[in-house]
């Protein structure tokens, strides 16, 4: 065939030109060729030699970036343009095919139009990234050139009476107005611009955003192009795999996107709303129309494009009828098309016939679909970031403004408002996900079943109603799982609340020999779980069985009605597949439909519940200025005073309040203050002093703006700073202000930030060393400091977790004295101090460097022996006040109050007498602390470990750890996997039935079509009038059709239930190993290990395991296997697709490496960035009082919105990532869909492929886009979630300790040890075989019923000596012997179960008191009571309800340090061992007790022998025997008389050391 361009038929009248060159066809055509060249020709040299200047910055800087004006215009036109023109070549190509020889005239131009516009779009882009508008001259030029050809042929055409029947006709007319537009498009650039014609351009800057170099985000600023396929991503997504990303990586959020913007936004919307009198609306729909003013309008955006992405996603079903439709027409002729102008040209509708062109334009159709969908997705989720944003901050706000007394009075707790951050405005967020879901659906329903109506008829909507009627059971389904999530939720807790338990308490436990019984009763609880988690399994099966067998019940009854309805019924392969695929699609929103009724009533909850947030009292406005007030003004340096020489009760300057002012709690209630009118001295020391409950912290908290007043004022005075320092003349210049400064605020309760010690003192004020120095030395912090790991710089856990009671109250005072402010208020600062370190702090903190600076001090306290110090005293009583002044005045106008205040003195006095210098209180806290970082030091988290050892060493291993990061935790699948144990194979191949009998049942359907459409062929040949009279019969056919279905239908259930069960038996498995494993571990995995990483092995690790892996593992093993068998399909139908599938595999092979890596690391950055912000809200509400105090709001809420910016800009590369991914994936399915298409086509018309596999084919290619990106999301998911297995496989390579002895515990003798006596040869033991001996070859022997001391300094190895009885340490040398028998013989139950210890840390367990003495249930009551007696305890236990069975809070939080301790030592008492160990027992006592205790354990252990380790020496005075130790050696070994008669001996120095 030859080839020319106008053609070359003899009797061509394309070479006519009788009547004018204009009137001919083929010279309109080449005419049309000179634009595009003439652009091809000018673009290429500029764009290469700009290209070339730029090779040094290829990748123009987004700072220069500036979208011309009618940017995204020109965007949207060159793709109309472009579609148009594909469909001219396709035009040109269908209607040439009907001629002998090629006429390249019809689509030679619209090839050359195609590549101009994409070179335009090219050439464009570039110019506006490099801000050159002069060069856009060239396509100025161009468009207007184009316009006038295609005016000029479209003029012609009309002309000629070519009409709008002639597709070509209607293109050329397109064409123009195209061009034409995008003329005007280029003129409005030199308006905007002024480049050109105009003497000045116009001076243009970039968006702010774009000049920030820290703004990463770049989705707003990006061209058309760029953000449908999210290309500005690539770059991002890459780098992944050669650095992990951090929140360094991904910078700062855009402007407009900040929670800031986001919360003004929603404030004007909130204040638009305000009635005429100022009155704000109340109630859930006043928030739901603010929020619908502030982000309604992108909303409404994602539901058009999720509109548009609906409707052209049934252009698939659609298409596929008809290609099928086309290849089965048996005649395939169609009428020549008409020739005018010497032109061939053809209608629309013989266009669309054929099949080639549907294929294109389904194409073009599904990529389309897709990119709005993803698009839809983004607008939605970035708006409900944003949403979730300006709550947050909204929420923050209204927090600032709560009056405390709401708090206190229980309405708000901190959970409750902790909840509304972390899970009302994520309801919220998520409801804006789903929600053009809602309006999508509806429209998505009735359209599919028009559809569906028109290709079956009736049937349809039979097979409708199925899925319709078991819509409602989906929801039933979906909410009877969250009720069951519930209920498993309960149990988790529970369980978690014991295994915490059993870990704090683990080394008792492992003394005690009572793990087991503790584990019991931690399997218990499980079992509980597990049961309440087989309902969560058995509901989830049902959900996803009914998922997978609802289109195959529709799809069964509707084919069934349809053969039986009609003996006609036209069951043609294109009807089958249409309608196959139209029923997938109506399955979708109707799966979603529960999950979005559910998302929709959750957030009219989450409404409710902010509506009465935002509504609750707020503190009175008169006291919060707007800004923190200038430093200047009074805060800045101490106030010089004037008229040294008067009565310091002239001074009333600083601050007083004035007037009778009420103040109460609550508006109906009694005040709790009343008739309060005071007035405070400047610069002076006041103490407010009364009993408990009498309203002293209520005065402090008055004065603060901190209460509702009821009548009253409080005034603040500010004195000026005054430089005349003695001149006497100068009287007050008083500056009244309503408004306070800041004021250095002290609590009762401290309140500590989660951040280092510096910053907890400092509290954002710059850093002055000698004042940081006198602050820490006033409140006694050094030695603390001295034990904390890193110092000063040591983070201090929420609320100071790893800090005692006393450490905290003394930071919190170092704080206010640290904090340069006129006013200082302490709350009780001396509660959980001991005498010395009261002392201390009152000379040296309140005494010397408050009184030096001159700064205003109000103190609340209980101990009166201070009051000498007070220049001025208020004494309250009842809310009132009892009297006020000096201490002299007091003593003169009420003898009585003074006298009482007298004795109390006394007895204060008399307290510091008998508490001794020896180890106090305080020693004690820091040695707990020391202990504490002792084991946090020695084990950094795990991350951390893998995180060291991967910077340690050089870049090669950084290159390994990366090539880690990136490859799928294979192991740990493997370790999942065999843990299911016989389940597995059943999973598998239950997996594999079901795909291969879905397989079957669509080619059951495509084989039946093809015989009716053979038959009806048959028929016409033989003039049956229908195919039933020449002997074919559809009921052979349908029943193997409905067999099939049912069996599959089966089959789905089974794999549902199999992948849950599987999951169950897992979940089960892992952690009954787990927690056996973590049981008998060695103690030292507990003190290297911090609690948290092992609880959350337990928590988060296991809720993973129990819950998310089966729904992964279900969802990613059937988009796999949907995949490998539509692939599968789309291979056996057209074999020439397998050769396009390699470049495919391999585009999507790196795109899901690249996204997992991406993908995970985003994630990771998501949840850790949630954290810092929902601490900080609690933070928050739990100092209030101290922030209000301090002034500070300001500075806390830019604190916020530092956490919230960078939480959401994490959740917002997140989104960006996954659409991404989708996109990538989602073309990667179109291309599929093409290849296929076009291959079946070729190959049916060539090679004579069945009709019915034509259309298996297709639908199977259809649903391999849908699935592709599932499995990649899927894979991801499952590689994050794998981590759980793997950690959790890591604790249980844990080597457990040895506990079978040589001997049987049969073979021990009953009453063992009965004597007790002990004998220690040689021994040396260490903690770890990797670590020095704590003890070397000590040797001993001790008596039967002898009392043994054991003293030495923090180290010398007192407590690894007691150990050493338990065989909790490592014995490495020597032995030890009790009455005869070597212990290390023994079984370890058996030898802890036969001594008794008591250690230093009081732990008691929630539970009875029976349980805590005697978990073993095996003592009587008596011996219970006796035991109780013993410890001084029978009063206490006496008076609770319940007596022995009265209930113990966890860690015994209800009863004191000091009972606590007791009953630790009755339990002792109950196991009637010979042995009893006391390892520092009674340090957190006081010396009375202490002595009662002495006495008791002479007496009841008066026959048994009692080693004692003591860190107060004088408690072994009485002993028989005396052991000194140092650095694990005896140093002194004998009895105490002795060693105190020894002048130089170490004993007798720590008796004078301790007197």
């Amino acid at each position: 065939m030859s080839l020319a361009f106008c053609g070359n038929e003899n009797n061509s009248l394309a070479y006519n030109v009788d009547r004018g060159v204009l009137n001919n066809g083929c010279f309109l055509d080449a005419l049309n060729v000179v634009p595009h060249i003439f652009l091809l020709f000018i673009t290429f040299p500029i764009l290469f030699i700009g290209w070339g200047s730029q090779s040094s910055k290829v990748h123009i800087h987004h700072s220069t970036w500036l979208h011309f004006p009618g940017h995204n215009l020109r965007w949207l036109l060159t793709f109309i343009l472009l579609f148009v023109l594909v469909c001219e070549i396709a035009e040109g190509i269908v209607s040439d095919g009907f001629t002998q020889s090629l006429h390249l005239h019809l689509y030679m131009p619209a090839g050359l139009a195609f590549m101009a516009g994409i070179t335009s779009i090219i050439y464009y882009h570039n110019i506006e990234t490099s801000n050159f508008p002069k060069l856009l001259l060239a396509l100025l030029f161009y468009w207007v050139l184009a316009f006038l050809m295609k005016t000029i042929k479209f003029a012609k055409y009309t002309e000629h009476s070519v009409g709008l029947r002639q597709l070509r006709y209607c293109i050329t007319g397109l064409l123009a107005l195209l061009y034409g537009l995008l003329l005007a498009v280029e003129i409005n650039v030199i308006l905007g611009r002024r480049y050109l014609c105009f003497t000045e351009a116009t001076e243009v800057k970039p968006p702010e955003d774009l000049q920030d170099l820290g703004v990463r985000f770049l989705q707003p600023f990006v061209n058309l192009l760029s953000k449908a396929t999210y290309w500005w991503m690539n770059t991002f997504i890459t780098a992944a795999h050669r650095r992990p990303i951090d929140l360094k990586v991904i910078g700062k959020l855009p402007i407009a996107m900040r929670a800031l913007t986001n919360y003004l936004k929603l404030c004007k919307a909130f204040e638009s709303q305000r009635r005429p009198l100022g009155s704000m609306p109340q109630g859930p729909k006043w928030i739901w129309r603010a929020l619908r003013q502030a982000f309604g309008r992108p909303l409404i955006i994602s539901i058009t494009f999720r509109f548009l992405a609906d409707l052209l996603g049934f252009a698939g079903p659609l298409c596929i009828s008809g290609i099928v439709h086309h290849i089965s027409k048996d005649n395939r002729t169609i009428q020549p098309p008409i020739k005018l102008l010497g032109v061939y040209f053809i209608s629309s509708q013989e266009f669309l016939a054929n099949a080639y062109v549907l294929a294109v334009l389904l194409f073009f159709a599904l990529i389309l679909q897709r990119t709005f969908l993803q698009a839809s997705y983004y607008v939605a989720i970035e708006t409900g970031i944003n949403l979730r944003g300006a709550i947050q901050t909204k929420i923050y706000n209204k927090i600032m403004r709560l009056c405390t007394s709401n708090m206190s009075m229980g309405e708000l707790t901190v959970g409750q408002i902790c909840n509304l951050v972390a899970i009302d405005t994520n309801q919220l967020m998520w409801f804006f996900f789903l929600c053009p879901n809602l309006w999508a659906m509806p429209v998505q329903i009735i359209v599919g079943v028009i559809l569906l109506y028109y290709l079956l008829g009736i049937s349809a909507l039979i097979g409708a109603t199925v899925i319709a009627v078991l819509a409602p059971v989906q929801y039933f389904v979906a909410t009877k799982l969250s009720q069951a999530q519930k209920s498993t939720l309960e149990y988790s807790s529970e369980r978690l609340k014991k295994t915490n338990e059993l870990l704090r308490g683990i080394k008792l436990l492992k003394l005690y020999a009572w793990e087991h019984i503790f584990c019991h009763s931690v399997e218990e609880t499980r079992g509980k779980e597990l049961t309440s988690l087989q309902t969560f399994a058995l509901y989830t099966s049902i959900s996803i069985f009914m998922n997978a067998a609802i289109p195959i019940a529709a799809v069964l009854t509707t084919f069934v009605v349809h053969v039986h309805i009609s003996e006609e019924a036209d069951l043609s392969p294109a009807v089958a597949f249409a309608s196959l695929s139209l029923f997938h699609i109506l399955v979708t929103p109707l799966f979603l439909l529960s999950s979005v009724v559910r998302s929709t009533v959750k957030a009219l909850v989450s409404a409710q519940k902010l509506s009465e947030f935002f509504s609750s009292d707020e503190i009175g406005d008169e006291q919060e200025p707007n800004q923190c007030p200038a430093p200047s003004l009074h805060l800045s340096q101490p106030l010089k005073v004037v008229n040294r020489k008067r009565h310091p009760r002239d001074d009333w300057n600083n601050y007083r309040h004035e007037g009778v002012f009420d103040i109460c709690f609550d508006q109906y209630g009694t005040p709790t203050l009343s008739n309060v009118n005071i007035k405070v001295p400047f610069g002076q020391l006041t103490m407010i002093v009364g009993q408990v409950g009498c309203g002293k912290s209520s005065l402090l908290l008055a004065a603060l703006g901190e209460m509702q007043r009821v009548s009253g004022t409080v005034t603040w005075n500010i004195l000026p700073s005054l430089d005349s320092e003695g001149d006497d003349s100068c009287f007050h210049c008083v500056y009244l202000g309503r408004k306070r400064g800041s004021v250095a605020y002290a609590s009762q309760k401290p309140w500590l930030l989660n951040a280092t010690l510096v910053e907890n003192i400092t509290f954002e004020m710059p850093m002055i060393k000698p004042r940081y120095k006198a602050v820490i030395e006033a409140c006694s912090l050094q030695p603390d400091i001295d034990i904390l790991p890193q110092g000063d710089q040591t983070e201090i856990g929420e609320r100071g977790i790893i800090l005692s009671g006393g450490q905290r109250q003394r930071i919190g005072v170092a704080r206010a004295l640290y904090q340069q402010t006129n006013v200082v208020l302490l709350d009780d600062p001396f509660s959980a101090l001991d005498i010395h370190l009261s002392d201390h702090l009152m000379q040296e903190g309140i005494r010397k460097l408050l009184r030096e600076e001159k700064r205003t001090v109000v103190l609340v306290t209980h101990k009166l022996q201070y009051l000498p110090h007070a220049d001025w005293i208020i004494a309250m009583k009842d809310g009132t006040i009892q009297t006020e002044g000096t201490l002299k005045d007091i003593q003169n106008s009420d003898p009585k109050l003074f006298e009482q205040w007298k004795t109390l003195m006394h007895r204060q006095d008399g307290e510091f007498e008998k508490e001794t210098v020896a180890e106090s209180m305080t020693v004690l806290e820091r040695k707990n602390l020391r202990r504490a970082m002792y084991s946090k030091e020695a084990s950094k988290t795990e991350e951390e470990h893998e995180e060291e050892s991967v910077e340690s060493e050089e870049d090669d291993s950084l290159s390994q750890a990366m090539r880690h990061r990136t490859t799928i935790p294979w192991r740990s699948c493997g370790v999942y996997l065999s843990s299911a144990g016989l389940l597995l194979p059943l999973l598998l191949l239950s997996q594999l039935f079901k795909h291969t009998l879905m397989v079957a049942i669509d080619y059951w359907l495509a084989h039946w079509t093809s015989h009716v459409i053979t038959a009806k062929m048959d028929a016409t040949g033989r003039n049956c009038t229908v195919a039933q009279e020449c002997g074919f019969s559809h009921s052979w056919y349908l029943s193997v059709f409905s067999v099939l279905c049912c069996l599959g239908i089966v089959l789905c259930l089974v794999t549902s239930v199999a992948v849950e069960w599987t999951g169950l038996r897992v979940a089960k498995e892992l952690h009954h190993n787990l927690l056996s494993k973590i049981i008998l571990a060695p103690m030292r995995l507990f003190e290297t290990t911090p609690l948290g990483n092992i609880l959350n092995r337990f928590s988060s690790d296991t809720n993973t395991i129990d819950q998310h892996i089966p729904a992964t593992l279900e969802c990613l093993s059937r988009s796999t296997l949907l995949c490998v068998s539509a692939l599968g399909v789309i291979s056996y139908v057209t074999p020439v697709f397998l050769i396009a599938l390699v470049p495919l595999a391999i585009a999507c092979y790196f795109i899901q490496k690249y996204f997992r890596v991406a993908s995970r690391d985003l994630q990771q950055l998501e949840d850790s960035t949630q954290l810092p912000l929902l601490s900080h809200f609690s933070e928050t509400v739990e100092g209030l009082t101290t922030i209000r105090a301090f002034r500070y709001e300001s500075r806390f809420r830019q604190r916020l919105l530092e956490y919230t910016d960078a939480n959401n800009i994490a959740s917002l590369f997140l989104t960006a990532a996954n659409r991404w991914l989708e996109v990538r994936m989602e073309y990667v399915g179109t291309c599929v869909v093409l290849i296929a298409a076009v291959a079946s086509i070729s190959n049916s018309l060539y090679n004579h492929l069945s009709t019915g596999l034509v259309g298996l084919g297709l639908t199977y290619a259809l649903m391999v886009s849908n699935y592709l990106n599932w499995m990649v999301r899927n894979l991801a998911d499952m590689e994050v979630q794998l981590g759980s297995v793997k950690r959790i496989n890591g604790l249980l390579k844990t080597e457990p300790e040895n506990y079978e002895g040589l001997m049987a515990a049969s073979q021990v003798p009953d009453g063992w040890p009965r004597q007790g006596e002990i004998q220690i040869q040689n021994l040396s033991v260490r903690y770890d075989t990797t670590l020095k001996p704590v003890l070397k070859q000590v040797n001993a022997h001790i008596s039967p019923g002898q009392k043994v001391g054991i003293c030495g300094r923090t180290g010398s190895g007192k407590s690894s000596f007691s150990l050493a009885f338990f065989r909790m340490v490592d014995t490495f040398e020597g032995r030890i012997i009790i009455d005869d028998i070597d212990i290390a013989k023994l079984p370890l139950q058996t030898l802890r179960s036969r001594f008794s210890i008591i250690l230093q840390d009081p732990i008691l367990f929630s539970g009875t008191i029976r349980f805590n003495l005697d978990p073993e249930m095996k003592a009587t009551d008596d011996m219970l009571w006796e035991a109780l007696e013993i410890a001084q305890l029978k009063p206490v236990v006496k008076t609770l309800p319940g007596g022995l069975d009265a209930m113990v809070t966890e860690g015994g939080e209800n009863f004191s340090q000091g009972q606590r301790q007791l009953f630790c030592l009755a339990r002792a008492f109950v196991r009637k061992s010979s042995i009893l160990i006391m390892d520092e027992a009674t340090a957190s006592i006081d010396m009375a007790t202490e002595s009662i205790l002495q006495k008791v354990v002479m007496t009841a252990f008066a026959d048994r022998t009692v080693v004692t380790i003591a860190h107060r020496v004088h408690t072994i005075l009485n002993a028989d025997l005396v052991i000194v130790m140092k650095r694990g050696i005896i140093l002194e070994y004998d009895r105490p008389q002795a060693l105190l008669e020894k002048e130089d001996s170490v004993f007798s120095a720590f008796v004078k050391a301790d007197k």
